[in-house]
């Protein structure tokens, strides 16, 4: 039985309103899985898809802040999917101004082999969602080879990703020997699956190379490349950005105790679990509508 813990010393029903009152659009819990540190992950549910935008903004803006000061850089993954648009708000004011996107080392945790200004692109995505808007650095954004075979491309990007952390503007995890990126985001597919790690494929199992790739994706494009779990894990903050009532069973999947699925511990989703990090779920009240651990939430 998962337990609730309430965010901020509120009851897991309590809402908050910027300034500390109460209203009824945005709901924040704090979920604790056994077996799990208690400050090791975080549910956030919020009442609508807007709120849900402006917290995250303020959670990523708040980290990048954090990590230059600490380290001077900020190393950042991206996926693709609706995981840029809610990350729009990023583009306005206070962030456009605020966050030093001068300090920010952008790669993806998956990306799909094609060129670069074809449709299903994550790299235009993210240009024509994020890049273009915010003084990001080029020499700073570091994409795939669209030229390449998914399989030399998937190669020759973990030389670009070790060449990264030989210079730690990617830090390194001790316990993993990975990449420890500052910051992961992700989505989450009604599958369950998370970069282009999808479930019952080979690439879920790599525990060897830091990039693999797909020629043979379940959904198109067939050719991919993505960030393999234990890199996922190595990460000191890992975001899973879900919206939408359609990812509702895939959401009570990765976070509810499932243990009487027999496939649940393989389920990508519920397989992101940083080794020494902080990971934090963003759902909306749609997609968190099937939880068995808050069902107050939706009396």
């Amino acid at each position: 039985m998962i337990s609730l813990l309430a965010l901020h010393n509120l009851n897991c029903c309590d809402v908050l309103r910027e300034g500390g009152t109460s209203m009824t659009s945005t709901v924040l819990q704090k979920i604790v899985v056994p077996g799990w540190p208690e400050d090791k992950r975080q549910l956030k549910i919020y009442e609508t898809s807007d709120d849900l935008t402006t917290d995250f903004a303020d959670y990523v803006a708040q980290l990048s802040e954090q990590t230059v000061k600490e380290r001077g850089v900020f190393a950042v993954a991206f996926s693709g999917g609706s995981l840029i648009s809610v990350m729009g708000r990023l583009c306005e004011a206070p962030y456009n101004q605020t966050v030093d996107w001068t300090k920010w080392h952008i790669l993806w945790a998956d990306e799909r082999v094609v060129g670069k200004n074809h449709v299903d692109s994550n790299y235009k995505l993210a240009k024509n969602g994020l890049l273009s808007k915010v003084p990001v650095l080029s020499s700073h954004v570091h994409s795939i080879n669209d030229n390449l075979t998914a399989e030399e491309a998937a190669a020759e990007y973990e030389f670009v990703l070790r060449q990264l952390v030989k210079t730690r503007t990617v830090d390194v995890c001790e316990s993993s020997d990975c990449p420890k990126f500052d910051l992961i985001l992700l989505g989450m597919g009604p599958d369950g699956h998370v970069a282009s790690l999808f479930p019952g494929h080979p690439a879920l199992e790599q525990r060897e190379d830091w990039v693999t790739y797909l020629t043979d994706s379940p959904e198109p494009p067939p050719e991919r490349i993505t960030f393999t779990l234990p890199v996922i894990n190595s990460a000191s903050n890992v975001a899973i950005v879900v919206t939408g009532e359609a990812k509702s069973m895939a959401v009570h999947r990765a976070i509810d105790d499932v243990a009487e699925e027999s496939d649940a511990v393989t389920f990508p989703a519920r397989m992101v679990q940083p080794t020494d990090g902080q990971l934090v779920w963003f759902l909306d009240r749609s997609a968190a509508s099937r939880l068995q651990c808050a069902p107050q939430l939706f009396d």
